[in-house]
């Protein structure tokens, strides 16, 4: 009697033992277990897929790039090219940690290790690679201004140099650089915020007379907010986004390069736009050169 009581709660132990294994963590949440991966030992690719975790520096308050929304998820056309990222490393969706990183802090995180990579409408410039480095660009965005829909007193960034309208970006962005040469008084003309939706709030007020930044993140909020505003005049720069990765991580960066020429190739790029930035621009780009500098 002993003996089977025994022989019972071995065979309970070993079945509990099969139930975790096949119940284990290797699942995406969508029913689809990532495919095995091995990298090189000491990299960052072996680090992440070991730890099977990554964490994505990315922003919040962007439509078509990066927004979280109401399921308290992020979503854009940032988000899909992390989420390939994460795929290629062997590591299930429901394994990347996103923070927000809105652009004055997008290499701080870098540097302190709080993000693996930053995937967040980031333009690649030499200052910014003097303290990360970047994989891409994967889009080639241009420099806009957005202004209330009855707003016809507004054309382009030489409005700004009479001195009397005030224009908004965010602190520490591309864009707030940019337009500083186009303003007669840089105190008095330029309002900045730590994030856009700010600026869109500060335009909807009257605080401000326009808003700029790339052309892609306007878009957005000209989509969301249907019929209040739009965009004044042409683009008047190229901005090429890139991934932000630790500096001095050319491994990684080489494997990041890698993994977008790929997406170019086998239609993951074109998809994730579709289902993204493409409901507001329906026109798919075609991926840019990479540049392995």
């Amino acid at each position: 009697m002993r003996i089977s009581r025994v022989a019972t709660l071995a065979a309970v132990a070993a079945l509990t033992l099969g139930v975790a294994a096949c119940g284990g963590d290797d699942s995406d949440g969508t029913g689809t277990a990532p495919e095995s991966k091995s990298f090189a030992a000491g990299t960052t690719m072996e680090k992440l897929n070991k730890a099977q975790k990554i964490i994505v520096g990315t922003k919040f308050d962007q439509p078509g790039f990066g927004l979280k929304g109401l399921d308290n998820k992020p979503a854009g056309f940032d988000v899909e090219i992390a989420k390939i990222i994460a795929t290629e490393l062997g590591i299930p969706e429901s394994k990347i940690e996103y923070i927000e990183t809105p652009s004055a802090v997008r290499e701080e995180v870098l540097e302190q290790g709080k993000a693996d990579i930053v995937a967040a409408t980031y333009t690649i410039n030499d200052k910014r690679k003097e303290r990360i480095d970047f994989a891409g660009p994967y889009y080639v965005a241009g420099q806009h201004i957005m202004v209330k829909a009855d707003d016809s007193s507004i054309t382009g960034p030489d409005s700004f140099k009479a001195g009397g309208k005030k224009v908004c970006s965010v602190a520490g962005s591309t864009p707030a650089k940019n337009i500083e040469k186009y303003l007669a008084d840089q105190v008095a003309q330029l309002v900045v915020f730590d994030v856009y939706q700010k600026c869109v709030d500060a335009l909807t007020g009257g605080q401000v007379d326009a808003v700029t930044t790339d052309n892609v993140i306007l878009t957005g909020f000209i989509a969301k907010n249907e019929g209040k505003f739009k965009l004044a005049g042409q683009k008047f720069t190229d901005e090429p986004y890139g991934i932000g990765v630790k500096k001095g991580d050319t491994a990684f960066r080489d494997f990041i390069n890698d993994t977008l020429e790929k997406i170019y190739a086998d239609g993951r790029y074109a998809k994730a736009w579709t289902e993204t930035a493409g409901k507001f621009d329906s026109a798919v780009p075609t991926g840019p050169s990479i540049n392995r500098y």
